[in-house]
This record gives C-alpha cells, sequence and structure tokens, in this order.
C-alpha cells in the first residue's frame, strides 16, 4: 500500500504552491499551541522543491514558531485551567509535569532544550507560562533552541536531499508504517 508515498507525493507538490509559505507559517504557529504536526513536516518538502529558499524557509518557520510559542506561554500563563483538562484529553500530562519541573529547575536551558525534543513544542510552551518563566530568557531560549533545529534541518536537505531524495521516495511508505507503528507502540506502553 503507498499511503505515505502518495501523501509524499501531494506534500512535494503542494510545497511548490504560491501559498505554501503561508501554509507552513500557520503550521509553526499553531503547532507551538495545539496542532500535533510539527513544521518539519512542510519544511522537509518545502526545501526540497525549493532549496535556493532554504534559509528564508528555516527563518519563517522559526520566527512563526517563536510567535506560536508566545501564544503558548500565554495560554500557561492566564488560562491554565482552561488549558489542563485539554492537556489531560490528548495524554500529554505527564510530559507537561515532566516540562513544568525542568522549568522550575533550569529555565532557559529546558526551552532551549525544548526546540530540539521530540515532545510536542507546545507542552513546553503552556508549561513555561503555568511555571511563570520570565519572558526574556524564553523568547531567547526558544528562538535559539527552534532556530536551531529549523535552520539544520533546512540545511540538510538544502546540501543533502537531493542525494538522499530518492532513497527517501523509495523507502516512504516503509519508513511511514514503521514511525506510525512506533508510535502506537510508545502510546501504549505509555498509557500503560
Amino acid at each position: 500500500m503507498r499511503l505515505f508515498g502518495r501523501m509524499y507525493d501531494a506534500t512535494l507538490r503542494a510545497a511548490q504552491h504560491r501559498h505554501a509559505q503561508w501554509y507552513l507559517a500557520v503550521n509553526s504557529v499553531a503547532e507551538a499551541t495545539f496542532f500535533p504536526i510539527p513544521p518539519d513536516v512542510m519544511l522537509i518538502p518545502m526545501t526540497l522543491a525549493q532549496p535556493d529558499k532554504w534559509w528564508r524557509l528555516a527563518a519563517l518557520t522559526t520566527v512563526t514558531s517563536v510567535f506560536g510559542g508566545f501564544l503558548g506561554y500565554l495560554i500557561g500563563y492566564y488560562l491554565l485551567d482552561v488549558a489542563l483538562p485539554i492537556i489531560d484529553d490528548w495524554g500529554y500530562r505527564g510530559a507537561y509535569d515532566t516540562a513544568v519541573g525542568w522549568f522550575e529547575h533550569y529555565g532557559f536551558w529546558a526551552i532551549l532544550a525544548a526546540g530540539f525534543t521530540p515532545i510536542p513544542f507546545k507542552v513546553f510552551t503552556i508549561s513555561a507560562g503555568a511555571a511563570q518563566m520570565q519572558l526574556l530568557p524564553f523568547v531567547v531560549g526558544a528562538v535559539i533552541g527552534r532556530g536551531g533545529r529549523f535552520f539544520l534541518v533546512a540545511a540538510a536537505m538544502r546540501w543533502f536531499g537531493p542525494r538522499f531524495e530518492p532513497q527517501l521516495k523509495r523507502y516512504v511508505d516503509v519508513l511511514g508504517w514503521a514511525t506510525l507503528g512506533a508510535i502506537v507502540i510508545g502510546v501504549g506502553i505509555w498509557k500503560a
């Protein structure tokens, strides 16, 4: 079944759409507050489709993700009572509690590291607001962490993507199903 292959091809076509950068920006803001799909899913094919714009795409993703992170911070700071039931419903309570502990102990370093972790960024942004982390270290850490991640991803796609893409296209379905299986197993273990 070529489900992920068809999705990959569709994503590459969409990456060349004249509004693709707007979609990337909206996804980046949304992912840092409530949306489950990381911006890398759009950044990678967009960089493959337009390798000469890698730095611009990385910068756009960074700026909009940090802005979304600021919105997540505000949610945690002002609307925690509303956000906690949603965090519980989505099954992120354990990650949220861990993130709050990190902010209480490590502050700036926690948000910096959050930019690179596979844990959804929204967990960290809302937790930082809930822990009432100082805003300037939060923003600086988010810029460095998210920027480091997105510039690294975009640069790798710019320089290595054309050589890597044939193998990615060949094995995208295997990788997609393996990732989906790992997520299902991980959620099952986490909930057990």
